[in-house]
């Protein structure tokens, strides 16, 4: 298999579809313990990151519409930490958090499978990074998704089943 080109957007697009039904099939049934239980103190809780892919999700969309919309738009660096330091990921339940993910993304979904395959040269200006395409941004979009689901994976094994496996610990090490 060879790398996707520099604007080819359809297998980005593919995993952004897939995610909102993992995270509900995965997380549909967990109990709020589960689902605020943090491994340490400075390290994030399902919930939290799930209030990040949903403030994400609006950051992403609303970047990609500029792109689309607009020639080369400068698009801001996402203030992460000031994010987590003003509380924004600590707000709503899990449910919430995974239902404005998930609106927000299945809105994003209706604009992006509309577009031709071109739409992937669009371009917009980082203050980071410079120039980038909406296939670039969608590409680390996907790759975001997956970080996080594997993210909630770790969790969801460190806390839920890991400390029950007895002498089978030793062949694994989750890290949440």
């Amino acid at each position: 298999m060879q790398p996707a080109s520099a604007t080819e957007i359809q297998p980005a697009i593919s995993l952004l579809e897939k995610t909102p039904r993992l995270l509900e099939t995965l997380l549909g049934d967990l109990p709020g313990e589960l689902l605020h239980w943090k491994p340490v103190p400075d390290r994030w809780s399902i919930s939290e990151v799930l209030a990040h892919l949903a403030a994400l999700e609006q950051v992403y969309a609303e970047r990609m519409l500029r792109m689309i919309a607009e020639d080369s738009p400068a698009l801001t660096k996402y203030d992460l930490a000031g994010a987590a330091a003003r509380g924004e990921y600590s707000r709503g339940s899990a449910g919430e958090n995974l239902a404005v993910f998930t609106r927000t993304r299945r809105s994003t979904l209706a604009l992006l499978t509309g577009l031709p395959a071109s739409a992937g040269g669009r371009t917009g200006v980082h203050s980071e990074l410079g120039t980038v395409t909406l296939a670039h941004m969608l590409n680390e979009w996907a790759s975001h998704d997956l970080g996080h689901l594997r993210q909630i994976a770790e969790l969801y094994r460190a806390r839920e089943f890991h400390p029950h496996s007895g002498p089978f610990r030793k062949y694994s090490n989750p890290k949440p």
